[in-house]
Parts: C-alpha cells; structure tokens; sequence
C-alpha cells in the first residue's frame, strides 16, 4: 500500500492543525487530522464558482466590463481555477485566505494539478481573515462572493468564523455587492436555518443540490446563491 507522505503542517492561533497529504498522486488537506478535502473531490468547488459566476451574464446581452470577485477561502485551489476559466478578461479575482502555509502550498505542490493559478494576472491574493476583509470593503466592491469557509453555519471550521453568520455581518455582505451581485455559499449539507438568516437579511435564495464527485450517485453537499431582494 502507498503511504500517505505529509508535505507541511500549520497551527492556528486557536490550536487548530492544518495539513497537506499526497497519496497515490492525489492531494489532501486535514484539519486536526481529519479530512477536509481532496484533489479527487472538486466537483462541488468546481460547481461554486459556476453558481456564482452565472449571475455575471445571466439575462445580459454582454458580460461586465470588468468583474470584480472575491473567493473566501483559497483551498486547494479549485474554485479559483474554475472562476478563471469562467470570468473572461479583464477581471479581478481576489481571494481571502487566513493560513500563509496553504497560499505557499499553492504555488508549491498544488502547482502540479492547477497551474500557476496564483501568478494569473487576474488573480489578487489576500491574506488574512475574511470578516476582517470584507468589514474594510466599500459598498458595491464585488459583483459576486464565493464563500467556502465552513461545512455548515452550525458546524464550523475555526470558532472564530461565527461572526460570519451574524445579521450585521450579513448586512455588511450585502451592501458591499453590486446591485445585480450575489453571494454563493458552499455548504457541506442544506442548512434551513442559514437560508432562514439569509432571506431576513434581505436576500433571495437559490438552493443547488451539489455532488462531490460528477459521478457520484446522490448529491450530498448544497450551494446557497443570494441575490439582493428588490
């Protein structure tokens, strides 16, 4: 059998451990030993990006002159690579990342099945954590947020993200999209309540049943696209 070979380890400020695996050729990221995602599971990452950029073009004659994104959540990388195959030229693709390690990881080992996604003119790099980042944002900054934080609002990555979810964090999300914007969330299972929280903030919402394999028989995970309510 193959062994797994671990290729770097973080620890975060609040004890969480982060780590990169290579087995057989594919790539894993745990937190606190378990997995978190894999280079043999994009489909739903993949499936983020087209959720959320849809809206860009939907119902318009001709795209954006130049769209403006923000990806909440670097990864390993997927999400990023399927928005810039998706966004056209010119555009700005900015992504949020709190752990250095996993940028440097993506230009390092990951560069072996994304490219060099990170030197992609397009591509601003930012890092740091993401309510930090969007409080600092003006209003009207993105035309569409692709968040992948958490696996749901009630069972989160890091402790500190439940401010994510909060009604003034929300109010602050919506304000800084353009007024055709949306903001789509990744979600590891449907979450009713987060929906709930959503459309109170003021926000219509798309479910879409998200499969983590294109193959895969039943569609576990779910994409939430909110658009602002008229």
């Amino acid at each position: 059998m193959k062994p797994y070979v671990k290729l770097g380890e973080s620890t975060m400020s609040d004890g969480t451990v982060f780590s990169l695996h290579k087995h057989d050729g594919k790539f894993y990221l745990k937190y606190n030993g378990f997995e978190l995602m894999s280079t043999a599971l994009t489909f739903s990452e993949e499936m983020l990006a087209e959720v959320g950029c849809k809206k860009l073009y939907e119902g318009k004659s001709t795209r954006p002159k130049h769209p403006k994104i923000l990806i909440g959540g670097l990864g390993l990388g997927f999400t990023l690579r399927r928005t810039l195959e998706l966004v056209g030229k010119p555009a700005t693709v900015e992504v949020a990342e709190l752990m250095p390690p996993l940028i440097e990881w993506n230009r390092t080992f990951l560069v072996e099945h994304n490219g060099p996604l990170l030197e992609d003119p397009r591509t601003k790099i930012t890092q740091g954590d993401l309510f930090d980042i969007i409080s600092s944002k003006n209003k009207g900054s993105y035309d569409a947020l692709l968040l992948d934080i958490d696996n749901t609002p009630d069972d989160l990555i890091t402790a500190g993200n439940s401010r994510l979810y909060s009604p003034g964090f929300l109010a602050k999300i919506r304000s800084i999209l353009t007024p055709d914007g949306c903001v789509a969330y990744w979600l590891s299972e449907p979450a009713p309540k987060f929906k709930k929280c959503l459309i109170k903030a003021g926000f219509h919402v798309e479910a879409y049943a998200a499969k983590s394999h294109e193959k895969s028989k039943r569609a576990r995970h779910c994409i939430y696209m909110a658009t602002r309510s008229r």
